[in-house]
């Protein structure tokens, strides 16, 4: 076996050091002013420990001790979640070049204003977890539809990361909704509007768009896509209206996609599956496709 060269080696290391020379955005090594994606993920863990008390808890906690626990946790999250928000908001256009100073009381107010919001995110969590219960046969139970379902998963962290959307924080909602994204392949972007009683069945495909509207009791099988009709039009199209409204008592089966800005789902449509939905459906109505014929041959013959 031959060995390493060591001049070809310092010259390639001399070479991939030249690279981060210019200013390029890929060159970034201001380590300590860019967010940390693994304590943004970490406040994840930390927030689903006082959205579901005793479900993501420590265990080796005394019952008696549960609020102190929570007390802790939730200092903890403020904490870690200031220090983010404030590195954060260097990247608003409106606040480059703003005092340390100023920074670290814009981001104690965002804070506390999302903390404030817990009970909020909560009630709505416990709608979701309901209508999962509720809309699924193979349930067994309220506690297991928290500790297995993707669906509320991925719910859970986007109605988190919707709030801190709502407040104005840059990349870190993005960051924990496509942290749920790679868990459980259910892609929801943290500006989409969901109402209450959202229940996501299986999930994998998922995709809702940044300015999707969805009602209250809505129900949204795998592969399903909420989508733009095109995106071509780029930066150009930042805060437009680009993808469907749903209203409420809604359901969406599997493989179905809506797309576009002006398309309007109205309440109590059902949308069958592998549907292309394009213009709005009024309400009571049922999508589907016409029915293909089915061959079967006898490979023998």
């Amino acid at each position: 076996m031959g060995t390493l060269n060591e001049k070809r080696i310092n010259c390639i290391v001399q070479t991939i050091l030249e690279d981060y020379e210019d200013d390029r955005t890929i060159n970034k090594t201001d380590f300590c002013n860019q967010p940390d994606k693994e304590a943004i993920t970490g406040i994840i863990e930390k927030l689903l420990k006082i959205m579901y008390p005793g479900y993501f808890d420590d265990k080796v906690y005394r019952v008696y001790s549960i609020k102190n626990n929570l007390s802790a946790a939730i200092e903890d999250i403020i904490y870690h979640l200031n220090k983010q928000i404030k590195i954060v908001l260097r990247y608003n256009a409106d606040m480059f070049g703003m005092p340390d100073e100023k920074l670290s009381v814009m981001a104690e107010e965002i804070t506390c204003e999302f903390m404030e919001k817990i009970p909020e995110i909560r009630s709505f969590l416990e709608t979701d977890v309901q209508a999962a219960f509720d809309g699924d046969p193979a349930a067994v139970s309220k506690e297991e539809v928290i500790l297995s379902y993707p669906g509320i998963y991925a719910i859970t962290v986007y109605r988190i990361a919707h709030e801190l959307f709502n407040l104005g924080v840059p990349m870190i909602p993005r960051i924990m909704t496509e942290h749920a994204h790679s868990i459980t392949g259910i892609d929801i972007h943290p500006g989409a509007t969901i109402g209450k009683y959202f229940f996501i069945d299986h999930g994998t495909g998922i995709v809702i768009g940044e300015t999707t509207v969805i009602g209250d009791h809505v129900k949204m099988y795998q592969g399903v896509t909420l989508g733009g009709l095109s995106t071509s039009g780029g930066q150009r199209l930042k805060g437009v209206k680009r993808h469907p409204t749903i209203k409420d008592n809604v359901t969406l089966y599997s493989g179905s996609s809506i797309l576009g800005g002006e398309t309007v789902i109205e309440e109590n449509v059902v949308v069958g599956g592998n549907t292309f939905v394009t213009e709005s459906v009024a309400s009571d109505s049922r999508v589907s496709m016409k029915k293909q014929e089915l061959q079967i041959k006898n490979r023998k013959k």
